[in-house]
């Protein structure tokens, strides 16, 4: 059974999170330089299978007592709020154009970047927090991918327009907020518990 309240919650952390980092900026290039839905479908598969892997991970975090696992996410959510905070802008990566612009190569290039620049990324390890937080796999997975997509399709489609908009450093500080709250809440937890 899926909470949406969990998913929900896991997708408002992952897509603030995942804003301001640099595989937005990637997407945001790839889409436009090569037809947007090839680059979301390879940039797509790669997020699929981070939140896949962090889930698990987290998944795993659920077998420890308790109240280890709500110190240790505690600190791992201060710690990435942290490190949101302190992070000056990302700079835009080198991307190198495929010879040729068809399916394969350019959801390949889009797949490759993203496998390579988020492995071990905020997000990721955010992502296995939630899961061994929520002890619900399914509800958590799900927010993360739909989150991760959809700060992929922003960029891969109108990324710019967005942050004409709303400022950087506002997302980044919003998100680094709410994972000081589910910080100082898990370790209420792991001390209270």
């Amino acid at each position: 059974m899926i909470s949406i309240t969990v998913t929900a919650l896991v997708f408002g952390i992952v897509f603030l999170a995942e804003l301001p980092d640099k595989t937005a900026l990637a997407g945001l290039v790839l889409g436009t330089r090569y037809r947007a839905s090839y680059v979301f479908a390879g940039v797509a598969a790669a997020f699929l299978l981070h939140v896949v892997l962090a889930v698990a991970a987290g998944s795993v975090l659920t077998l420890l007592p308790q109240r280890i696992v709500h110190a240790v996410t505690g600190v791992l959510f201060l710690g990435g709020a942290a490190m949101l905070l302190l992070s000056k802008g990302e700079d835009e990566e080198e991307i190198r154009k495929p010879a040729d612009q068809s399916f394969w190569k350019v959801a390949g290039t889009g797949f490759m970047l993203i496998l390579v620049a988020e492995f071990g990324d905020l997000t990721q390890i955010m992502t296995a927090n939630l899961a061994a937080r929520y002890d619900d796999p399914l509800s958590v997975g799900l927010g993360a991918v739909l989150g991760l997509w959809a700060v992929a399709g922003l960029g891969i489609v109108g990324g710019k327009a967005l942050m004409k908009r709303v400022p950087l450093r506002l997302i980044t500080q919003i998100a680094a907020g709410l994972m000081v709250a589910l910080g100082v809440w898990s370790l209420y937890e792991a001390v209270a518990g």
